[in-house]
């Protein structure tokens, strides 16, 4: 099984949500916290996006919070789960 990571900051509202619908799925995932201008080239280099959370569930990425919850409302996270 692929890694779930989200790259983030303890900082922000959006992590804090991704934190807890994950947590309430019960998805272990690992936090990368975003702290230097390396760690955001590498956010840049692997969503193209310069934001957190930017949340991966086995290799895919998901995308930040609001994408995190579209795919939980719509299914598509257990299809990701699952896949």
């Amino acid at each position: 099984m692929k890694k779930n990571i989200i790259y983030c900051s303890d900082a922000c509202p959006f992590c804090q949500r991704a934190y807890q619908l994950l947590d309430k799925r019960h998805i272990p995932y690992q936090k990368r916290y975003v702290k230097s201008q390396n760690d955001w080239d590498e956010v840049m280099e692997k969503t193209g996006r310069n934001t957190v959370p930017q949340i991966f569930i086995n290799g895919t990425h998901v995308g930040g919070f609001d994408d995190l919850s579209a795919a939980e409302q719509s299914g598509r996270l257990d299809d990701i789960l699952n896949g």
